[in-house]
């Protein structure tokens, strides 16, 4: 049920995504008077259609229909849209009006000015409703975030890389993050060669090996947050009832705690019996048993980590949704440019929808439905302006190609060029479907 749930975010959000994108193209070719064929959710391979305005029934419902220029429809193969352009030799490989002296109202008819337009179109759209969604976020919640410089907790590979568990990240070659969740990110988007950290009194530098960047994108919390155990409420009917609000463990069965994942180790291993403990109460230390269940619980709630909260005016979130896109732009592009270097590994963190799928929420959430829109319009923007033919970007860069030598490539180089980026993208989704599969087998 909950991998139906997700499905159905994932399909509702690429949906609205590829229309705005679409939306885009569209809106820039109809204001330059070029004729649109067709506009289409999904593609209708095959002729095979869910809906179309070009259907009989819908004519019959709205007769009008049946003079638009512009059929639109849902296709049956969900891996994205299209807007067809008159005049313009695009993914579909239509010819057929290449056999024809150019019409006034074709994209090919046009200069290569408007034609730029018309291309940039739909990752304008992307980026614009990054913005706004960024700024309606900041708006309606403000932002929650746990400055970069609070103490880590790391695991084996983060002990490998020389970090210990208490240091506080203070920059990445010079640089300082702005969020703790950003720190594993921004370690490897930047290659990172050298972290100074803030170990207790002292401030040292630790140089980091490149080689590791692909175990660490692999890595689910490489930087965890070093938390104190300390007690917030005793749960009701728990077998701990002798503990009380403040109280710190620094010690259980004999080993130094200081931290919750050192209590949870020991809390593990001693599932259904009795943990002797040390707490720090005020200004005393007592030793106290704390009864464990089946579950490696202790049936208390403990003291959470304070965020720093900071709210927006309309007027304040909307320079900041545009400042908060930007910097997932160019992170985006650092992914990309790690994704294209082999030797880090990254291109095996490329997914596919399935991927995506699970980073929706199991229940109905509008904040992160909204973010995850957002990162999503970002991500779809920077995809598609990549210089590949096929996509937004090859057009964009054969229409600048124009503009400043003041030569058309032939019809002849562009349905080559459609071919070659045809190939090129069935290769990354090759790569990303088998990236996705390879996981969901390998956790199996």
């Amino acid at each position: 049920m909950v991998a139906l749930f997700k499905a159905l975010q994932v399909i509702l959000a690429l949906s609205l995504l590829i229309l705005i994108h679409e939306a885009g193209h569209f809106f820039w070719a109809r204001l330059f008077k070029i004729r649109v064929d067709k506009f289409f959710l999904f593609f209708d391979v095959g002729g095979k259609k869910l809906f179309s305005t070009k259907m009989a029934w819908f004519q019959k419902l709205f007769p009008k229909s049946a003079a638009w220029e512009t059929e639109y429809g849902i296709g049956w193969l969900p891996l994205g849209g299209y807007c067809k352009i008159a005049g313009m030799i695009d993914e579909s490989m239509d010819k057929e009006f290449l056999s024809h002296e150019p019409q006034p109202y074709e994209f090919r008819s046009k200069p290569a000015w408007q034609r730029l337009f018309v291309m940039s179109g739909g990752v304008l759209n992307n980026f614009i409703l990054a913005i706004l969604l960024f700024s309606l976020i900041l708006g309606i919640w403000g932002s929650n975030y746990i400055p970069a410089t609070h103490p880590i907790y790391v695991g084996e590979l983060g002990t490998e890389l020389g970090f210990r568990s208490g240091d506080r990240i203070l920059a990445f070659d010079g640089k300082p993050s702005k969020d703790f969740f950003s720190l594993q990110a921004d370690l490897v988007r930047r290659q990172t060669s050298k972290a100074t950290v803030l170990r207790g009194a002292d401030t040292l530098d630790i140089y980091i090996d490149h080689s590791v960047f692909g175990r660490v994108l692999n890595e689910a919390g490489l930087f965890n947050l070093a938390v104190p155990f300390v007690v917030d409420t005793v749960m009701a009917g728990s077998p701990n009832a002798e503990l009380r609000r403040g109280d710190t463990v620094i010690s259980a069965g004999g080993f130094e705690t200081p931290y919750v994942q050192d209590v949870q180790a020991v809390l593990r291993q001693n599932l259904g019996g009795t943990v002797p403990v040390t707490i720090l109460r005020g200004a005393d230390t007592l030793s106290v048993p704390l009864q464990v269940d089946s579950a490696g619980m202790v049936q208390v709630y403990l003291k959470g980590v304070d965020y720093e909260h900071r709210s927006y005016s309309f007027l304040s979130s909307i320079p900041a949704g545009a400042v908060m896109a930007w910097d997932n732009v160019t992170g985006y592009l650092r992914d990309l440019r790690l994704v294209a270097t082999p030797s880090t590994g990254a291109y095996k963190s490329v997914g596919s929808f399935i991927a995506i799928g699970q980073i929706f929420p199991s229940v109905w959430d509008w904040h992160q439905f909204l973010m995850i829109m957002a990162l999503l319009s970002i991500m779809l923007g920077v995809v598609n302006l990549l210089p590949i033919p096929g996509l937004d970007g090859g057009h964009i860069v054969f229409c600048i190609y124009e503009m400043i030598s003041g030569r058309k490539p032939s019809d002849k180089f562009m349905i080559v060029m459609q071919m070659i980026g045809f190939v090129l993208l069935m290769g990354l989704m090759l790569l990303a479907f088998g990236n996705d599969f390879a996981r969901l087998f390998g956790n199996l």
